[in-house]
């Protein structure tokens, strides 16, 4: 089966990499055998923009209304020569093309500074220890946001480098504002889209034009671009899928939306679109069409059917993400702000994976775990993961990966792990989690050696009680152990914090924070974002609000979107006034300062003193030595073979050999000291459980071998040679 698909993402994600919805679609699309070009509009858009011919269009453009800019874009348009002169060679250097740039950028003379430049002075106790590089990157970021200032300043006021007008998609319950916008002529960004689309659709010339739009700020460049081709290729039929139907347009009936799409698909898009494209190719006769989860206009009137037997694919089926196409070499790595996993989102490229469809917990009532991409969960073999890894890095040429589960499963994270450290094979790769217990330390040093390097997670409330509430299924202490274990493997750990949460009390919003406090001063946390709750209509609070104690404001759906909802607390607390000082104090604590500062010091207004003892943490990472290990338990070496030699010691006339074992890590070498035939056991044991063998023992197995030869097996596993290689790479998962 043969057509030409043209799938974007439109204007704007990330500047680093690209969304990887279209590369999935694409994957999928090459099992079918259906050719399809795939395009990040985005990064193409940016490109083009900051260019030096780019630049030096947009200065013309502005040069008649000089007059009537701020002092800031006066300055701007004054060094406009210094611009034109650095632009290319500092997007080449954000490209990795140009890496001893960095030294001159680090130079006073060679970026032309506006307003953005006034924060370097409070910047530099937190940049004073970043490498020549880092400082660059961050310099080249602030001098990109003051040309973007320019922008939204003179050309386009809805312009923004992750977003694009974002206010038009958001909780935008009704059409009328997106629809009234798209009528006025295109802007000066518009412009550039189209110009670049139109080159596409020539090119291409497809028959279905597909727009995955994953969040609000993506939609009005989506529905621009969709009428553009209305108007200049009617025969081209257009569909929507992503992120953003998928939550705010489930209960669309606005007509209107169908003068630029003819097809709006939910949830998973491998099916739908299979569908499309037999229905559109003529391969099924219109009386037998049918759709999977599809809203269309029949009739004049907005219809949504979802009239097909077949079963979505499993996730074993739908093949290998395909980058290909994409100007993978053109992202741009940015530091914008000093969070070490938000810097993570913005620098460096990295290869999107799943290793879960759905979240094998579903159960947070803040989250929208009625609907499919959350409720319908189902993992990938943990070969087939890694299959993906190597066939992705040989393809890229990139071995980075960003696990974007809604929560990856320890069980398989871990045999991801063994199995990436089974082919010897060398990733970076972080993920989102959830703090459960079953990340104990030694499972932490597997990821680790597998090439983890951060995890973030959900910690929300940091109140015990609201955890409950949220039926988030941890404690705070619980936390405290879990993110204790990663950072002693070396793992950075980011934690999702929220603040508003129906029924928090101030006296909780103040005891979070110093949750939070004890959490960064024991350096077992070492990154966080708060965000303020928001009620949606999916979740089980949005489903069930007087279970909550919360009101919703309307009850009358809106025509367009509907995902987010305005509630009422009944608590009546003004949440808003606390945001400014839980992230001030946030960022501080970050950079390991002002940890002697009290809690009220934060806030410019009364707040209780802390209920929480100032050793809550501390106390909470006092643990029992747990000699308790289960019979199932997989016991994993992954250090080098050891030598062994012998030697024979005397007391008191008695002779007995000794075993002289010497192992050698990355870091080190170290002896440990047994006698003669624990020491041979030992040395063999270590090369069955290799994590390159063919086989993983349990911990009852183990036991057994060692008992065929000698006794008292628990005696030596809690001897001092074995504490010693346990400290070291003897893992017990």
């Amino acid at each position: 089966m043969k057509t030409e698909l043209f799938i974007i993402t439109p204007p704007f994600t990330q500047l680093n990499t690209p969304y990887p919805a279209t590369a999935y679609i694409k994957g999928f699309l090459n099992t079918k055998n259906i050719s399809s070009t795939q395009a990040d509009l985005g990064i193409e858009v940016i490109i083009e923009l900051f260019s030096k011919k780019g630049l030096n269009d947009l200065f013309c453009q502005t040069e008649h209304s000089r007059s009537a800019l701020s002092t800031n874009s006066k300055r701007i348009l004054a060094l406009k020569d210094e611009y034109l002169k650095t632009i290319d060679s500092v997007i080449d250097f954000l490209q990795g093309k140009n890496p001893t740039l960095a030294l001159q950028i680090c130079g006073d003379d060679f970026l032309p500074q506006a307003s953005r430049f006034a924060q370097l002075e409070e910047l530099d106790w937190a940049f004073g220890a970043m490498g020549t590089q880092d400082k660059a990157k961050h310099l080249a970021t602030l001098y990109l946001e003051d040309i973007s200032d320019f922008i939204v300043e003179c050309v386009d006021e809805n312009f923004g480098f992750s977003r694009y007008a974002e206010r038009l998609g958001r909780s935008a319950n009704s059409f009328d504002e997106l629809y009234n916008a798209l009528k006025q002529e295109p802007s000066y960004i518009d412009k550039i889209l189209i110009s670049i689309l139109n080159e596409y659709i020539e090119t291409v010339q497809p028959k279905l034009f597909l727009i995955s739009v994953p969040f609000p700020g993506n939609l009005y460049s989506a529905f621009r671009s969709a009428q553009w081709v209305k108007k200049y290729h009617p025969e081209i039929k257009i569909s929507m899928g992503g992120g953003f139907p998928n939550t705010e347009l489930r209960s669309l009936s606005d007509k209107r939306v169908f003068e630029f799409f003819d097809f709006i698909t939910l949830d998973d898009g491998e099916l739908p679109i299979e569908l499309l494209i037999q229905n559109i190719c003529g391969q099924v006769p219109i009386e037998r069409q049918m759709y999977k989860r599809t809203f269309l206009l029949e009739n004049d009137v907005v219809v949504y059917k979802n009239d097909s037997f077949r079963k979505d694919y499993k996730q074993a089926d739908v093949g290998t993400p395909d980058y290909s196409g994409l100007l993978l070499d053109k992202y741009i790595s940015v530091i914008e702000i000093v969070n070490p996993m938000h810097r993570m989102w913005s620098d460096g490229r990295w290869n999107k994976l799943t290793m879960a469809h759905g979240c094998y917990w579903g159960k947070c009532t803040f989250c929208d775990i009625s609907l499919d991409y959350i409720k319908v969960y189902e993992p990938v073999q943990a070969k087939q993961i890694v299959d993906r890894i190597e066939e992705l890095s040989l393809k890229t040429g990139q071995n980075g990966f960003h696990f974007v589960d809604e929560a990856a499963p320890p069980a398989l994270m871990r045999e991801v792990a063994l199995e990436i450290l089974r082919r010897k094979i060398s990733v970076t790769w972080w993920t989102n989690i959830r703090f459960e217990k079953s990340f104990t330390r030694d499972l932490c040093f597997l990821l680790k050696a597998s090439g983890c390097i951060a995890v973030s997670g959900g910690l929300e409330v940091a109140s015990d009680r609201l955890l409950k509430l949220i039926d988030k299924g941890v404690t705070v202490e619980q936390v405290a152990k879990v993110t204790r274990n990663f950072t002693e493997a070396g793992i950075m750990v980011h934690a999702y914090l929220m603040y508003g949460y129906p029924t928090q009390t101030i006296q909780e919003t103040v005891d979070s924070l110093e949750m939070v406090r004890q959490l960064f001063e024991m350096g077992i946390l070492q990154s966080g974002f708060w965000h303020q709750f928001a009620m949606t209509a999916h979740s089980p609070v949005g489903m069930y609000p007087e279970k909550f104690g919360v009101v919703k404001e309307t009850e009358t759906m809106g025509t367009f979107a509907n995902n987010d909802i305005n509630y009422i607390d009944k608590t009546g607390i003004d949440h808003n006034k606390f945001s400014f000082g839980l992230k001030k104090s946030l960022f501080n604590f970050m950079h390991g300062i002002c940890f002697d500062y009290e809690l009220q010091d934060w806030f410019d207004f009364k707040i209780p003193k802390t209920k929480i003892s100032a050793d809550f943490i501390e106390k909470a990472l006092i643990e029992d030595n747990n000699f308790n290990i289960k019979p199932t338990a997989k016991v994993v070496w992954l250090g080098s073979k050891p030598e062994i030699d012998f030697f024979t010691k005397t007391k008191k006339g008695s002779t007995w050999q000794i075993a002289s074992i010497t192992f050698h890590d990355k870091k080190e070498s170290f002896t440990i000291q047994t006698n003669k035939n624990e020491g041979e056991w030992l040395v063999s044991i270590l090369e069955k459980i290799k994590v390159s063998g063919d086989k993983i023992y349990s911990f009852q197995e183990v036991k057994a071998d060692f008992e065929n030869k000698i006794e008292n097996f628990e005696l030596f596993w809690y001897s001092k040679p074995v504490n010693t290689l346990r400290e070291f790479r003897l893992l017990v998962l």
